[in-house]
């Protein structure tokens, strides 16, 4: 059973930064994407960025381009998302996952094509 765990969430101030962390109980999942998710309060999941299982592409919601990067060191079977200038709408719980197919060749924002969904790791950005 291939696990997933985030870390490195927190309180932040706007402006500031913050990176979180997901790592992998097996190396098998590095020929899986992996998507970074949030949900706030009273909201559905909501797609944030997905990188491939090489980690030369990436795909990320138009409202955080730019603010947020994702990578990965395969080496760790952990992937990043580096979040610049949060502003207090980032403020939720994110979610890391692992795409459903292998080598998948376009990048899904769709939560359910993911499976193997971690805890979480609660965000709070302050004004």
């Amino acid at each position: 059973q291939v696990q997933v765990g985030e870390s490195g969430g927190g309180l932040v101030e706007t402006g500031g930064s913050l990176r979180l962390s997901c790592e992998a109980s097996t190396r098998s999942v590095n020929s899986h994407a992996i998507g970074w998710f949030r949900q706030a309060p009273g909201k559905e999941h909501q797609f944030v960025a997905a990188i491939n299982w090489r980690g030369d592409t990436t795909y990320y919601a138009d409202t955080l381009k730019g603010r947020f990067t994702i990578s990965r060191d395969n080496a760790k079977n952990t992937v990043y998302l580096q979040m610049n200038s949060p502003q207090p709408e980032d403020t939720a719980v994110y979610f890391c996952a692992i795409d459903r197919l292998p080598i998948r060749k376009v990048l899904t924002p769709i939560p359910g094509d993911y499976d193997y969904w971690g805890q979480g790791t609660q965000v709070s950005v302050s004004s």
